[in-house]
């Protein structure tokens, strides 16, 4: 049973999604995963840099 359910899952959505479709959800789902590991890297650089060069000295 459960290597038939993701089996399943998927041959539904093959069967009730277009192609065009398909590829528009995988894109979207890119762009946006793209935009966040973008943002957390800046982020992260700007930390660095603000550990780094900023904050008083003992």
């Amino acid at each position: 049973m459960k290597k038939t359910l993701p089996f399943a899952m998927m041959l539904s959505t093959l069967l009730l999604m277009t192609s065009c479709s398909v590829i528009e959800s995988i894109f979207k789902a890119g762009v946006w995963t793209g935009i966040l590991i973008v943002v957390i890297v800046v982020a992260l650089i700007i930390w660095l840099i603000s550990k780094l060069f900023g904050g008083p000295r003992d």
